[in-house]
Formats: C-alpha cells, structure tokens, sequence
C-alpha cells in the first residue's frame, strides 16, 4: 500500500471571491480526504494556489480600474483568508504569478514542443469588436452543433461533453458583454492530442476504479481528439518559451495550460520552501505513489484528458516518442475526483447571475464546521444537489445540535459533575460492550469509504454511531444511578469512549469542534492542526500570503483510543449554534430569500 498520496486540488479563479459552490467541488472534499489520510499515517501533498493569468482577469480589472496584477493580489489575498479559515490544510497554496510556476509552465512546454506534440497552426480566433481583445473560448457561449445546447462555451459543451472550437457554436455571443464576436485568422500553437491519443486511451483504460461519470466523460472524448490551441492572443499570461514567439508581446501561454501544471509548481515550490528541494519527486516520479485531484465536473476533462496527454507527451511517451523533460518521468494521476453542482434553488451558483453566496459572507455568519458538515452529507458528490436554507437549518439544527452537539454536552457534563475526570469502567454489560464494538468497527467501514472518496456515506456511517450512543445513554439513564455509582461510572465511561471515537471519525469533517472535544475530553496538545496563512517572497520579490502548515505533529490518528482513567473533564460549552428556523423561509440579511 503506497505511503505518499498527492491531494491536487483545483486553483480558483482570481477573478472575485469564491462562493460556497466553488469550495463544495474542490475544497471540502479534498481537505476531507487528505486529512483522513494523514490520520491513517499516510505521507500526504495537498497543493493547489489561485489562477491569476488570463482574459478573465483583465476583464475584472477593467471593471475595477486596476491591473491585472493588483485584481490578483487583491482576489488571492481574499481566497487565501477563507479558504484558510475553512480550514483547508494545504500544504502548499500559492499563485500561478510566482517565477517559480512561471519556469515550471515553460520547461514543459519546451518538452512539448521539442518532442514534436506542440505544432503551429492557423486558425479562426474569436475577438471582440469593442475592445480589438481576444476572447478566450470560455467566453464565448452559444447552440452546440452536435446536440442543440443552448449554453455550450467555445471550448467544450458541458450537455453532451464534445470538445469544440468557438467557430462551430451557433449564434455565439460574448459572456463578457453579450456582443458577436468577431472571427480572424491568427497563427497559434496547438497541443497535437490526436498524437497522444493511443497512449492516452491506453492509460484509461487501466482506470478501473474511477466515478463512473468521469471514466464515461472522458472515453467518450478520446474517439473525437484534435489539436488544441495552447496559446492565445493577449497580454496578460506567461511568455512563449519558443523561438521565434518569444517577443510576441500579445501572444502568451494559454491560462489553462498554464493552469494545470500548477500541481507540480506547486509541489516543487513546496519542496524548495520546506528546505528539501528534491522532495517533491517523491509523489511525482514514485509508481507506488498515488495522486487524487479534485475539482467541480466542469473540470474534467482538463484533468482525466489534457492534463494527463501533456504529461505523457512531456515524458515522451506519444506516438512520436521523445525524451522527458527536464523533471523526468512524471506519473499520470491515480484518480480523478469529481464533484457534480451545488446548485442554489435549482440554479447553478453564478456570480454573474446574482446567484451566489460567499465563503466569507457564510463563514461569519455561521462557522466552517456548518458549511463543512452540510457539503459533506448533503453535498454534491456524485449528483447535482441543490442548497436550499430549509435543508441547512434542518441538518444543522437536527444533526449537529440536537444529535453530536447535544451527545458530547450531556455525557462531558454528567461526568464532570459527577467524577470530574474520566470515570473508572466496571463490569461492561452486554449493551456496553456492544456500543463499543459497532464504534471500534465502524473505523474499518468510514475509513474504506474514505479511501474511495465516498465522503457522504461516510460522515453518514460515522453519524450512525452517535445515534446509536444517544439511544444507549436515554436507555441506561445514568442519571437515575445515583445509588448504583459503579454501574453509573461505567455507562459514562462507555459513552465517552464511545465520543472519542465518533469525535475521531468526524475529524475530518469537523476538524474545528474536534479540537474543542478533544479539550472537553481532558485532552492537551493540537488534535487537528489547521493550517497558516503566512507571509512569504521569492528571491526578495514582492511578498505574498500562501498557506501551509506543520501537520505532522497533530495527535489524531485513525484508531480508537482508549480513554485514560482519571484524566480531568472540562466543562463543556455548546460546540454548535443553533439556528433560529425562521432562516429557512428568509434566508440571512445578507442573501434574502426571494
């Protein structure tokens, strides 16, 4: 069983803060599923960082009267703060504007292009009248040819997955400002998949184990492959490192090239920063290493496609051979996670339609272990789930409140008043010692389902066992034990064991009030670390915020441990707020309903 695991998880977009939408795809469940693996011992590479080139940017920094430099110090700095106090425990999340991604992107492409899957060609490329700007093919929306899509962008139709090219959409428009583009001839260099496309389609086939919706999408690709262009005509992007386009000063990287090979910037920055710069080749050049990169499903094919076709052409592993790059042979991804949409009253999330509620707006309102847990068993895993407040005040007042919070506050209560520390067991009856078989073996089902990124089964199965020890403590009434303390005693013991453990399995769901149990239960110490934002520079630059952090002194671990007897009790106070049910026909202040 491999030891290293890559966490590689989709970059945001700098173009405004993030919504709730955006983190339920790639946030939630890669934070859930890298920090389950280091409970399980695992070596484990979370990275990821904002996406700060493009025409995206430049469009947002017309409206805002600044650079496109200054929009992406300005959206990093806020995407960094709450993806930070979600708790997302990167180990590395930087910015595709470092010098150090800015080399990463060009030694790749150089590889590309020197083992012959980098190929110029003249094509019609979309421009806006207004402006004389490219529009890349993201912004661009029409009728798809192929199944009649009326939302289908220039480059792909989410509808019936074809890849396509702006030119065949029908009565296309620009997403910018609803005007027709404009189609001229302009000189590109494409990624020549077609060559790539026998490796390509025999590397899929060994990904056995995948969501069914993301091995379909992408095979469903490989028969219709074609050249795709990887640069574009803008200013605002990484240079050609390619003679002869070097000076072009419009010409530049294409921003979902450049996009992709962040994960591996990203993890040779990480290497660097840590003090041992050779480390990322443990989970890049290791076959026993195992990678997993989550993103919402608008994304796939940039992953389970592109992203592997350019590493196999960067390892000269096409159909006209090559050498690899400067970085070696790279490993291909193990797993593809995809997320479907959060949708919001049956519409997608959408900043540009209003329909939207931020991360930070939300997290100060109600905390991140709310919107964590309600992502987690409500969110949309493998189907599109809808956010309504109804369903958010019911789970968090239902499950957090009334079933854990309520469990943790009156077993850590009961013992405090009556022993002060973690009570001394006696004879276990057959009711105690089957509760603390179905915790003890519910470790083996959370922790397999967690392996496969079931992560809704999983916090379901982990909420099982809370109910199961709110039955056992309304039956045993130790409450009414008063003359029968020994048998009193034991029954608090069994259900704070009982709390431990569930408090364990729900760690990296709700790493935030897991540390505060851990503390109730007379624990010390981090139980589950958090990450830090920190200010950082490359080679006395302009300084930056990433965030990162020391994970491997945490003291969770994937395994129930036995309570000391004796050990002070805290008084505990409420881990969850409960929220006024009138928020479900109103919604909050900030996002009314209606």
């Amino acid at each position: 069983m491999t030891s290293h695991v890559l966490a590689a998880v989709a970059w945001p977009y700098a173009n405004g803060p993030r919504h709730i939408g955006h983190v339920s795809g790639f946030g939630v469940p890669s934070d859930v599923f890298s920090r389950y693996q280091r409970m399980a011992g695992k070596n484990v590479l979370m990275v990821s960082g904002t996406d700060e080139h493009g025409t995206a940017i430049q469009v947002q920094a017309d409206k805002e009267g600044l650079t496109p430099r200054q929009t992406a110090d300005k959206y990093h700095g806020v995407i960094s703060r709450d993806l930070a106090n979600l708790g997302l425990a990167y180990d590395l999340y930087t910015r595709t504007t470092t010098r150090n991604h800015a080399a990463v992107v060009q030694e790749l492409f150089r590889a590309l292009h020197a083992n012959g899957y980098i190929v110029a060609k003249t094509q019609l490329g979309a421009m806006s009248p207004s402006t004389g700007r490219t529009l890349p093919d993201r912004y661009i929306e029409g009728t798809c040819p192929h199944c009649g899509y009326d939302g289908a962008r220039g480059d792909q139709c989410d509808n019936c997955g074809r890849q396509l090219d702006p030119i065949e959409l029908k009565n296309p428009r620009s997403r910018i400002n609803g005007e027709t583009p404009q189609f001229i001839e302009t000189e590109h260099l494409f990624l020549d998949l077609p060559a790539l496309s026998e490796a390509l389609g025999s590397w899929l086939e060994t990904r056995r184990d995948w969501r069914p919706n993301v091995l379909k999408y992408s095979a469903n690709l490989i028969s219709e492959l074609r050249p795709r262009p990887v640069t574009r005509d803008l200013e605002w992007g990484i240079p050609i490192p390619v003679e002869g386009w070097e000076d072009q000063s419009m010409k530049r990287i294409y921003v979902w090239f450049d996009a992709v090979v962040g994960y591996l910037s990203a993890s040779i920055e990480w290497a660097r920063r840590t003090g041992n710069p050779e480390a990322w080749r443990e989970w890049w050049q290791n076959p026993e290493a195992a990678s997993y990169y989550f993103m919402g499903k608008d994304n796939i094919t940039f992953h389970s496609v592109i992203w592997p076709a350019m590493l196999l052409g960067a390892n000269g592993q096409g159909a006209r051979g090559g050498t690899p790059s400067a970085f070696g042979t790279l490993e291909l991804p193990t797993e593809i996670v995809s997320s479907e949409y959060l949708t919001m009253s049956g519409s997608k999330f959408s900043t540009s339609r209003s329909t939207v509620l931020y991360v930070g707006d939300f997290l100060s309102e109600y905390g991140p272990d709310a919107l964590r847990y309600f992502i987690a068993v409500a969110g949309p895993e493998s189907q599109d789930a809808d956010f309504t407040w109804d369903e958010f005040v019911r789970r968090t007042n239902t499950e957090l409140v009334n079933e854990w919070g309520n469990l943790v506050n009156r077993s850590i209560s009961m013992a405090h008043k009556n022993n002060g520390a973690i009570p001394t067991p006696g004879t276990l009856s057959d009711a105690d010692t089957a509760l603390l078989a179905a915790s003890n073996g519910a470790f083996a089902t959370v922790g397999s389902l967690l392996e496969r990124c079931r992560f809704k089964a999983a916090v379901t199965e982990s909420m099982r066992i809370v109910s199961l020890a709110n039955k056992y403590l309304s039956d045993q009434e130790p409450w009414k034990l008063k003359d029968d303390p020994a048998r009193r005693d034991t029954v608090l013991h069994t259900t704070l064991q009982v709390v431990s453990d569930a408090n364990t399995m729900l760690t990296p769901f709700l790493p935030h009030a897991s540390q505060r149990i851990h503390e109730a239960l007379g624990g010390t110490g981090v139980w589950a670390a958090q990450p830090n934002l920190v200010e950082v520079d490359e080679e006395g630059g302009p300084s930056y915020p990433v965030l990162t952090g020391d994970y491997t002194a945490q003291q969770a671990r994937w395994t129930s441990t036995p309570l000391p007897v004796g050990r002070p009790l805290v008084k505990p106070t409420p881990l969850f707020a409960k929220l006024d049910e009138t928020l479900a026909e109103t919604g909050p202040s900030w996002a009314p309903i209606g």
